[in-house]
C-alpha cells in the first residue's frame, strides 16, 4: 500500500505542475480532465501526509521510550506511542477506502427514467411520487433538474417520465436507485380501503460526453410532431416535439418539454447518448466474466430493490436488509440516510474483493 501511495503522491505533484502551465490553461478539455483527477487524488495525498506525520510522531515517541532515563517522560512517551499506533491503524483503514478504484462516472450528471410498472393508474401515480422525491432531493443538494419528456395520465401520474439532474457527484449518489421500486398503499382510486401493491422502474444513466459516444447522423431517423399534454396553445400548435430513432440499436427517444425544436433536439440527443453509453458499459461488463458485480450498485433493473409501505410509514431496501420508519420524510426527498448505507455496503464489498484478490 505504501508503494501505491508514493506513486499517487508523485502523480499528484506531476498533475499540479501541469495545471500551472500556460498550455494546459489554454486547452479547456485537458484542464477539466486534469482538474477532475487532481480533485480525486487530493484527499488521498492529504491523508497520506497525515499518515507520514503520525508515523514520525510514533517513531519519535519510541526513541524517547528507549533513551529517556526520566520515568515520567518515558510514561508520557509511551502514551503517545500507543495512541499513535492506534491512530495509524485508523488512518490505514481510511487510506484503503480512498485507494479503491473510483467509478469514472461518479462525478457526472444523470439522466433518470421512471416508468410505471404493474398496477395501472396507481403505478403511474407512484411514478409521480418518485419523480417528486428525486426532484426534492436534487433541490436539497442545489442540483438543477430539467424535464426531458413526460407521458402523463389524467389523474396526475406518469406512465413514464425522463429528466436530467445536473450537479457535481449526482451519479455517485443516485446510481443506487436503478431497479424496481414497489409501493404498498391504499390507492386514491380505491373506495374500499384495500391495500394495493404496484411497481415502478427507475433507470439512472450517467450523462455521456460527445467523445465517449460516437453517433453517426446517418444512423438517426428524426421526426417532428406537435407536442401533446400541458404546455399552452403555442406548444400545441407548432411542431416542436422531437422523436429520434437510432436505427442500429432501435433505441427511441423523445422530447417535447421545450417550445424550441432545437432545444428539444439537444435534450433528446443527450438522452440518446446516455442510453448508448449505458448499453456500451453493460456490454463491456458482460464480456469480463471475472468482473466483480456489486450487490448494491447499479444492478439489474429488473431487480426489486425497495418497498414503500405507506400504512406502516416504512421504507425497506432489500439489497442490504435495511428498514426505516420515516417514509413521510423519505418521499419528500430525505433519502441521504439510505443512500449512505448503500454506499457503505458497496465500499465494504469492494474492500472484501480487494482483500481476496
Amino acid at each position: 500500500m505504501l508503494n501505491k501511495l508514493k506513486e499517487v503522491k508523485e502523480n499528484f505533484l506531476s498533475i499540479e505542475a501541469r495545471l500551472a502551465l500556460p498550455e494546459t490553461a489554454s486547452d479547456n478539455n485537458l484542464y477539466k480532465k486534469l482538474m477532475r483527477e487532481y480533485k480525486h487524488l487530493a484527499p488521498i495525498v492529504e491523508k497520506y501526509a497525515e499518515y507520514e506525520k503520525t508515523q514520525a510522531d510514533v517513531e519519535g515517541a519510541r526513541e524517547i521510550m528507549e533513551e529517556e532515563t526520566d520515568s515520567e517522560m518515558r510514561e508520557m512517551a509511551a502514551d503517545e506511542y500507543y495512541s499513535g499506533k492506534d491512530e495509524l491503524v485508523r488512518i490505514e483503514e481510511e487510506l484503503k477506502v480512498l485507494l479503491l478504484p473510483k467509478d469514472p462516472n461518479d462525478d457526472k450528471n444523470v439522466v433518470v427514467e421512471i416508468r410505471a410498472g404493474a398496477g395501472g393508474d396507481e403505478a403511474a401515480l407512484f411514478a409521480g411520487v418518485l419523480y417528486r422525491m428525486y426532484s426534492m432531493y436534487a433541490e436539497s443538494k442545489r442540483w438543477k433538474t430539467e424535464l426531458i419528456s413526460a407521458n402523463e395520465t389524467g389523474l396526475g401520474g406518469f406512465r413514464e417520465i425522463s429528466f436530467m439532474i445536473d450537479g457535481e457527484g449526482a451519479y455517485s449518489r443516485l446510481k443506487y436507485e436503478s431497479g424496481v421500486h414497489r409501493v404498498q398503499r391504499v390507492p386514491e382510486t380505491e373506495s374500499s380501503g384495500r391495500i394495493h401493491t404496484s411497481t415502478a422502474t427507475v433507470a439512472v444513466l450517467p450523462e455521456a460526453e460527445d467523445v465517449e459516444v460516437e453517433i453517426n447522423q446517418s444512423d438517426l431517423e428524426i421526426e417532428t410532431c406537435k407536442s401533446s399534454g400541458a404546455g399552452g396553445q403555442h406548444i400545441n400548435k407548432t411542431e416542436s416535439a422531437i422523436r429520434i430513432i437510432h436505427k442500429p440499436t432501435g433505441i427511441v427517444v423523445e422530447c417535447q418539454d421545450e417550445r424550441s425544436q432545437l432545444k428539444n433536439k439537444d435534450k433528446a440527443m443527450k438522452l440518446l447518448r446516455a442510453k448508448l453509453f449505458d448499453m456500451k458499459q453493460r456490454e463491456q461488463a458482460d464480456k469480463i466474466a471475472s468482473e466483480r458485480r456489486s450487490q448494491v450498485g447499479t444492478g439489474d433493473r429488473s431487480e426489486r430493490i425497495r418497498t414503500y409501505n405507506f400504512r406502516e410509514n416504512r421504507v425497506s431496501d432489500h439489497r442490504i436488509g435495511l428498514t426505516v420508519y420515516t417514509l413521510d420524510a423519505f418521499v419528500n426527498g430525505d433519502i441521504d440516510g439510505v443512500i449512505d448505507a448503500l454506499a457503505t455496503a458497496d465500499t465494504a464489498e469492494k474492500l472484501k474483493g480487494e482483500s481476496n484478490s
